[in-house]
């Protein structure tokens, strides 16, 4: 599957989001750079489904492509491990978490199946707000629910005091993986720790449907070093979720990233440029 987007005038972008899937790519260049070249394209950006290995990285420059300056998607994220019995894995969390996670189930905090996306979405509106990042819009959760949910793929969970939703996420299965990728919490009752009994009810959830995986999604992209040095003193882009996401006692894994193939090489220096005043480029 290829995306097109076009950034500006004259500058439209080809993306296939977590692939090519398998280990065609070769192959498949004749067809997409016909493709690419058709569509006016001036950079084919791709990032596979993999662990960062530096054999693959030598197949990805052996076809032409290059590191990008920018990802679209989250180039590291924590992933929890969920093939132990319960206990297991809760033991391997930090004991703040585990701590909160009970503390949570005593004050009579709630988790359950929730089918109110349009409650989500305002949910996820006030969260992006207060912590200052984008968030979609009611139709996108929306289709994501109706796509995935009648197939037991998806579920949306909320975590509610006496009724009154407190926060929220959307979780997703696939095989023996499962990835969390969004989540929104109010301002209130937030002593109660709903969001740590949500996420634990939500890798339960993945963990009875024989996923093996529970991908967070989304940590900055720094080996786990400095980000251990570090999260106690930042709290800008991902630092925040990661002083959070750390908590579950998962693996700090990188990514492939996002690789470049490049077909108007003014235009993809002028896209480089511009990535780099308005400050998206990679850190």
């Amino acid at each position: 599957m290829v995306l097109l987007r076009q950034l500006a005038p004259g500058f439209k972008l080809a993306y296939i989001p977590r692939g090519p899937v398998g280990s065609d790519l070769p192959h498949l260049l004749s067809s997409l750079d016909t493709f690419c070249v058709e569509q006016s394209v001036f950079v084919l950006k791709v990032e596979p489904d993999a662990r960062w290995n530096t054999e693959l990285a030598l197949k990805l420059e052996t076809a032409g492509l290059q590191p990008s300056p920018q990802s679209v998607q989250p180039t590291r994220t924590i992933v929890v491990d969920l093939r132990p019995d319960e206990g297991e894995i809760l033991s391997r969390m930090k004991q703040k978490t585990r701590y909160n996670i009970r503390l949570a189930a005593r004050k009579g905090i709630s988790v359950h199946p929730w089918s109110d996306v349009d409650k989500f979405a305002i949910m996820m509106d006030e969260t992006a707000a207060r912590d200052e990042f984008g968030a979609h819009s009611k139709s996108y959760y929306q289709t994501a629910y109706d796509l995935f949910h009648p197939d037991g793929l998806c579920e949306l969970f909320v975590a509610d005091f006496t009724g009154d939703p407190l926060a929220a996420l959307m979780v997703f299965a696939r095989g023996a993986r499962s990835w969390y990728f969004y989540g929104a919490s109010r301002a209130v009752h937030r002593e109660m720790m709903p969001t740590y009994l949500l996420q634990w009810e939500a890798m339960r959830w993945a963990k009875a449907r024989g996923c093996e995986s529970y991908d967070l999604w989304g940590i900055p992209d720094h080996d786990e070093g400095e980000l251990e040095r570090e999260f106690q003193n930042r709290s800008d882009g991902l630092w925040g979720v990661y002083r959070f996401k750390r908590g579950f006692g998962g693996e700090v894994v990188r990514s492939m990233g996002a690789w470049d193939r490049i077909y108007k090489p003014l235009h993809y220096r002028a896209y480089r440029l511009g990535l780099h005043l308005l400050g998206r480029g990679v850190e």
